[in-house]
């Protein structure tokens, strides 16, 4: 893998298109957000040129790339299960995760979305909480609190197309989503007529993946981002897409 990236002078990230801050397309269809600044950092640090696949997360998460990208972004959570068929990178990232509601809905309180419909991202730990499936396998992890029971839970390809849905109205399609903290700012800002419900559902940290098999490539990758956490660089790219520095556990 690593000796192909030299030689071809070329570093295949996946990313999202409608991540939020993360990744997304701006008004001039180009992509942005803290995943590619990262991304170009890293491709900076080994002297090569950073390309983006948007693949969409199923894809990413489900480990079956048949070399289309070298590595996956979207701060997955390094978990033992997830280990079987990635390596991972030290973390780059800490989000905490939590609910949103309809600006019209009656919920105050995490507990008020007892039987809620919600909305969730497949294949993420977004939707493992949701489902109350959630085990903590990550190191550090503490115990999970399931502060409500939904009645129904709907996946979706992404946060923005549960958004989507939520914005309808309360209870039209959905009560609520379960997202990351960071993603939420921007989607108001985007005119979504939301609002986060007080409290932390999870807190979990985040990963660069790549399929195992090349622990050189990993090692690079690894040098890259302790690199930018050194030089200050990772952290002045949080506060740049987040107004804050979440490159450091909360």
């Amino acid at each position: 893998m690593l000796q192909r990236v030299l030689e071809t002078k070329t570093l295949k990230f996946a990313v999202g298109v409608d991540w939020g801050s993360l990744s997304s397309l701006n008004a001039n269809h180009e992509l942005e957000g803290y995943d590619i600044d990262v991304a170009n950092g890293i491709a900076k640090y080994l002297g090569v040129k950073a390309e983006f696949i948007t693949p969409g997360w199923d894809l990413i998460a489900a480990g079956r790339w048949e070399g289309r990208w070298d590595l996956g972004m979207g701060q997955m959570t390094p978990t033992t299960e997830r280990a079987k068929t990635f390596h991972f990178s030290e973390n780059y990232y800490y989000g905490r995760d939590v609910a949103v509601v309809h600006v019209d809905s009656k919920a105050k309180a995490l507990s008020d979305l007892n039987g809620a419909i919600v909305g969730v991202t497949a294949n993420t730990l977004e939707a493992q909480y949701a489902n109350q499936t959630l085990t903590p396998n990550w190191t550090g992890a503490k115990p999970i609190e399931f502060k409500f029971k939904a009645g129904q839970v709907k996946e979706y390809e992404s946060d923005n197309i549960a958004f989507a849905d939520l914005r309808l109205g309360d209870g039209v399609r959905l009560n609520a989503v379960i997202t990351s903290e960071a993603g939420v700012g921007r989607a108001i800002k985007s005119g979504y007529p939301i609002r986060v419900l007080p409290g932390i559902l999870i807190s979990t940290p985040g990963a660069i993946c790549m399929m195992k098999g090349d622990e050189e490539f990993r090692d690079k990758i690894n040098a890259a981002i302790k690199s930018m956490k050194g030089a200050g660089t990772l952290s002045k790219i949080s506060i740049k897409w987040y107004g804050k520095d979440n490159t450091v556990e909360n």
